[in-house]
Order: C-alpha cells, then sequence, then structure tokens
C-alpha cells in the first residue's frame, strides 16, 4: 500500500466516523416540537450559503478570504483524496496536482485562522477546543500537501508515510470535533440554512416580525429546551462563536448580564442530557460566573441555564441577529423564553408587571385615558374619523402622544401636514396602544387582542394610508398586524415628509447652524431598512449631516426598545449615555432623531450634550423659515422702489 492509498482510506474513514458524530448531534435534535421543511429547500442551501451568508461574512474581509481558503481547501483537498481511493485515479501522479494545490490553499487559510488568536485572542473570539482548530487543520493540510508533492514527484516513500499519518491524525481529530466541538456548525449550519425558521430572508425580505402564538396551547412561550422547533434547535448549533453579535449588543457593551453569543451557546448546551455552561470559554453575561448554569432537554432554561435578568436585558434591536452570518435568530429565542415568563409565571421584573396591568384594564401603559391622547393638539385643528367615514390619511399619534416632549414632534408633523395641504384625521379615543411594548414583553395575549381591537376600529373606516413618526407603531401596523387579519399600507413620518419636500409641496429654507448626526432608530432601520429617507431630508436643509461610528444597519441602539425602560435591569453604564457619547465624537451640535422613545431616552443623558431634534422639527422650522423670507421680500421689494425725499 502506498502512502497515497492509506490516506484515500484515512480520509473515508475519517468522514464516516464524523457522519456519526454528526448523527449522533442531529439525534438530539428530535426533542425538538416537528417543523414542515420542504424537500425542495435542500436545493436552496449552495446560494443561502454562498451567497446570503457570505455577504454577512464579507463584511470582515480577513474572516471572509480566511473562511474561503480553510473550507474550500479543506473540503476540494479532502473530496479529492477520498476519490483517490479508486485505483484508476489513485494510481495517476498527474490527480494529485489538484490535492496539493487544494491543501496549500487550506494552509493558508489555517494559518490566517491562528493569526486571528495569536498572539493575543480578542474578547470576542472563543478559546478552549478553538485554539487547537488551527493544528487540525494545519496537520491534515501539510500531510497531505506532503503526500500529494510526494506522490507527484515520485519522491522519498518515508516522508510520503510521515505525511500520511500526519493528514490521517488531523482528519480524526477534526471529526472528532463535530459532535459537541467546534465543527458541529459545519452540520448543523447547513442544516439550519435549509430548514431556516425565517425563509423569506434569503428571498430579500426584511422578515422581523414576531410569529403570533397559539394561545389555546398547553403551554405558553418556551420553557424548557423541547418547547423550541427542531429547526430553532439546529439553529443554536450552527453558531461558530465569532463574537460578532456580542460586539453589536447595546446591553453587553453598557455592562447588563447579556452576551447573545452566549445566550446561544447555553441555549445550545441544554439541548443535551446534563449539558453545562461549563465547557465555554468566551466572554461570560458581564457580572455573571461561567460554568455554574446547568439544564438538559426537558428542564427549566430560565433561572437554570439562563440567568432570568439575561432575558430581560434585551432591548430587541436585532444588532446581533443583523451581524450573525449564520443568521441565527436571537430576539426571537429571547422573545419565547419571555412570553413563558409572562404569560405562565408573571415573573416580569422592575415596573413591567404594572405597565402589563395598565395595559389589560386602560389600553395604554400609563393607564391614562385614550381621550387624552389628542391634548398636546391644543390650539391646532386635528380632524378625528369616526367609524364610517373616510380620509386620505390616517394620522396614528402612537403612546408618544401623551409625553408633553414628543408633543412638540407631533405639532410639528401636523403643521407641516396642513401647509402641504395633505388630507388627513385621526382616529381619537378609538386609538388604543398598537401593543408593541407588551409583545415584546412576552404579553402576547394582550397584545393580539388590542391588535385585533385596533384593526377593529381601522377596518371601520376608509382611508389610503397610515402615517406615523413612532417606529415601533409603524413595525408592528405594517409587519404584525397582517397576520390576525389587519393588511394597512403604513408609511413613517420620514418618508412622507421626503415624500411632500421632493414633489414641492413644502417649501423649505436652508437652516443655518453646526453640524447635525442622524441616530437611526433600531424599529424604522434594521426592522425595516429604512435608512435614506431621514437623511435625505437633512440634506435637503442644508445642513451638515456627519456619520456616527455605528450608524446604517449597524447604528447602536438608544436603549428604549424591548421594553428595557421599564424592565430596568441595571448595568455598569446606561446604553443612552453610550450612544450620546458617539454622537459627541462625530463634534456634531445636533442629533436627529425619528422616534419617540429614542428622543425621550437621548434626552434623558444628563450633562453638556447635543441638542436632541425630531427630523420633523428640523423640517418646520426650515418651512417657517422659508415663509418668513417669502413673506419679508414684498416689504423689502417695496421699500426698494420707494423714492427718495428731496431736500
Amino acid at each position: 500500500m502506498t502512502p497515497a492509498a492509506f490516506l484515500a482510506i484515512a480520509t473515508l474513514a475519517a468522514a464516516l466516523l464524523a457522519a456519526v458524530e454528526a448523527a449522533r448531534r442531529i439525534r438530539l435534535w428530535r426533542v425538538g416540537k416537528p417543523a414542515a421543511i420542504p424537500l425542495a429547500a435542500v436545493l436552496t442551501l449552495p446560494r443561502r450559503y454562498l451567497v446570503d451568508v457570505h455577504h454577512v461574512v464579507a463584511r470582515d474581509p480577513f474572516a471572509s478570504r480566511m473562511h474561503m481558503l480553510v473550507a474550500g481547501g479543506f473540503l476540494a483537498g479532502g473530496l479529492f483524496t477520498a476519490l483517490a481511493v479508486l485505483p484508476t485515479l489513485g494510481a495517476s501522479r498527474l490527480y494529485w496536482l489538484p490535492p496539493a494545490a487544494a491543501f496549500a490553499m487550506m494552509l493558508g487559510g489555517a494559518a490566517m485562522v491562528r493569526r486571528r488568536r495569536a498572539p493575543i485572542r480578542p474578547a470576542r473570539l472563543s478559546g478552549g477546543r478553538f485554539t487547537g482548530l488551527p493544528w487540525l487543520f494545519a496537520a491534515f493540510g501539510v500531510g497531505g500537501l506532503v503526500v500529494s508533492v510526494t506522490t507527484v514527484l515520485a519522491g522519498p516513500p518515508a516522508l510520503g508515510w510521515i505525511g500520511a499519518a500526519l493528514a490521517a491524525a488531523g482528519a480524526f481529530g477534526l471529526a472528532l470535533q463535530v459532535h459537541s466541538g467546534p465543527l458541529r456548525h459545519i452540520v448543523a449550519g447547513a442544516i439550519h440554512l435549509v430548514a431556516h425558521p425565517r425563509p423569506t430572508r434569503f428571498a430579500g425580505v426584511r422578515d422581523t416580525a414576531l410569529a403570533p402564538l397559539d394561545l389555546s396551547a398547553d403551554r405558553l412561550g418556551i420553557a424548557v429546551p423541547a418547547d423550541f422547533p427542531w429547526n430553532r434547535l439546529a439553529g443554536f448549533d450552527a453558531c461558530i462563536q465569532c463574537g460578532r453579535c456580542e460586539a453589536a449588543c447595546p446591553a453587553f457593551a453598557a455592562g447588563q448580564p447579556l452576551n447573545p453569543k452566549k445566550l446561544i451557546q447555553d441555549l445550545s448546551a441544554a439541548i443535551a442530557p446534563g449539558g453545562s455552561d461549563e465547557a465555554y470559554t468566551g466572554s461570560p453575561y458581564p457580572g455573571l460566573p461561567v460554568g455554574t448554569h446547568h439544564g438538559g432537554p426537558h428542564l427549566p432554561l430560565v433561572g437554570a441555564m439562563v440567568p432570568a435578568e439575561t432575558i430581560w436585558s434585551c432591548t430587541t434591536c436585532r444588532a446581533c441577529v443583523e451581524e450573525c452570518p449564520m443568521m441565527i435568530e436571537h430576539v426571537d429565542a429571547i422573545v419565547g423564553l419571555r412570553r413563558f415568563e409572562t404569560l405562565e409565571r408573571g415573573a416580569v421584573p422592575g415596573k413591567g408587571a404594572d405597565v402589563l396591568a395598565e395595559l389589560r384594564l386602560a389600553d395604554d401603559p400609563g393607564g391614562r385615558p385614550l381621550t387624552a391622547r389628542t391634548d398636546f393638539a391644543a390650539g391646532l385643528t386635528l380632524p378625528v374619523l369616526a367609524a364610517g367615514g373616510s380620509t386620505d390619511l390616517l394620522l396614528w399619534l402612537g403612546e408618544g402622544a401623551y409625553d408633553l416632549r414628543t408633543g412638540r414632534t407631533l405639532r410639528a408633523l401636523v403643521r407641516l401636514l396642513q401647509a402641504a395641504g395633505v388630507e388627513f384625521a385621526v382616529l381619537g379615543p378609538d386609538e388604543r396602544d398598537c401593543g408593541d411594548l407588551a409583545r415584546r414583553l412576552g404579553d402576547e395575549a394582550t397584545f393580539q387582542r388590542l391588535a385585533t381591537d385596533n384593526i377593529a376600529a381601522l377596518s371601520a373606516r376608509r382611508f389610503a394610508r397610515i402615517l406615523t413618526a413612532d417606529p415601533h407603531a409603524f413595525h408592528v401596523l405594517k409587519n404584525e398586524y397582517p397576520a390576525l387579519g389587519g393588511r394597512f399600507e403604513v408609511v413613517h413620518h420620514t418618508t412622507f415628509l421626503a415624500g411632500l419636500l421632493a414633489a414641492g409641496r413644502l417649501s423649505a429654507a436652508p437652516l443655518a447652524g453646526g453640524p447635525v448626526a442622524y441616530h437611526d432608530p433600531c424599529y424604522l432601520g434594521r426592522y425595516n431598512g429604512e435608512f435614506a429617507a431621514p437623511r435625505a431630508l437633512l440634506d435637503a436643509l442644508g445642513l451638515e449631516r456627519r456619520e456616527m461610528a455605528r450608524s446604517g444597519r449597524k447604528s447602536m441602539c438608544c436603549g428604549g426598545g424591548g421594553g428595557a425602560p421599564v424592565t430596568d435591569i441595571p448595568g455598569e453604564h446606561r446604553i443612552a449615555d453610550l450612544r450620546m457619547g458617539q454622537v459627541v465624537e462625530t463634534g456634531a451640535v445636533t442629533v436627529a432623531v425619528a422616534c419617540p422613545g429614542c428622543t425621550a431616552m437621548l434626552e434623558g443623558v444628563t450633562g453638556p450634550r447635543p441638542e436632541v431634534k425630531d427630523v420633523a422639527e428640523l423640517l418646520w422650522e426650515a418651512v417657517e423659515a422659508a415663509r418668513t423670507a417669502a413673506a419679508a421680500a414684498p416689504v423689502a421689494g417695496a421699500a426698494a422702489r420707494r423714492p427718495e425725499p428731496v431736500a
């Protein structure tokens, strides 16, 4: 037997061992609930991996090249070597030229894998068995390259045997990483991409709506790993612990007890009987120890495997989901856990329980009368649309209408609509809370009741579109009401105002003042993909716009979403303070916002800071300036035409 033949057999044996290890892992997912996956979805894997996943991985050019080299070289080298068991191929010296190139490519990738963790491993990357991966890849690559070259050149057999032994050791070492080691993400990742719980994400759709909960189920929400569908369990195992979610998480940055990477790893560990976080080697939940959490497929998650304060620290901003190269749905898992805690145990921390009680009784989280929602408009004409009536535009005021600060934004918006001659009206006392807060806090029953009542009120009136200045209401009305029968065209005020300005229905004068930085609201940007309209408005006003280091899809949350202000989990810093610090770094004197929640959070930052203004307020200032200039022009012209007095 030649070294090449031995390596071919060893590679096949290692592949068989990897398949056995993968089957052991897959067997664990069977504890999950059924999930119907079309068989044809298997055909989508190449595109989902090479296009959709690659687009996310490519945001880090070094990681993109590393994965291309190590994965491409490993698969190509392993496949060519395994096929060499066929005598007609393995006996050909020229046949070993492609494997040689593949192994050389893999060695370059292995060096890059090692470079990422040497000499100092970045905090966001995990250690442990991950530190051994480059050496296993290197062993397979070096040994395979030696066998290939000695076969092509008819080199010394002894050297070939040394290479074959080294490559075989690397191959078997890698195979043993498939069940519970770092390489389980190869098999789990492929299955996760095929059986993804949000397949429309691969069709270019920004799928961000939470799925309704069946309120007639025996158990509401997620209590144990077995409550997840099996494809969700596969998704947890698809995590490669790259730490991109950790680096993007605002709660983690603020020192709150949430690390989305560790959360997914804890959920993955809990799938197996006797699971624990003892083997986890990445960053912990801030302020909490590692190695003290234990679970199993039928054991409680919250309080045992996952600390309760961890799930309540999340702002549901989806920064983790946006950055995950394996497209894992962290927020869905967190809301699922919250639903059980809220609906089954009533274990909502902070003021969350009081807020939910008010929503259930008064249809408003502050317990305020619905008739007071329009009080902000004192002195303005604000038509109320009665049942059976019609209008072109229905203005959804939202929860912020009760707040004096948000009232300034809404007054500016109303004046802009009137100045543009837009026909609009509001629901008045028939507008209940949209239910966003209840749903994010896990109270699906209250959300569905509020949504059903609002859908009935909206359906009793005729209008072309719904306009709102609240991205949370915008998202819920546009994306989450349809599952309950409410299908409406909804537009955010920045998009609508940009259209009015572009159509010439509003005249705006350039605004004086210093630079302005725009803060992207999570529920407008990441959730709904609207990044351009607010910026177009600011540019049209002649303002010097400066981008923060984290803007657009990478924007950092203000800390006001997901019920975080009412659950109020303590951390080392306030998220809003961190975000305002990023504004200050730009040198801007004003931070433009497009969400009442962002306004409240950023204005809550104490000390010297840039002024916070909604885009609608800035536009109204520009429209007023244009009106003032237009009114002054005839006076100035008359003065210029007045004859000089005779001396």
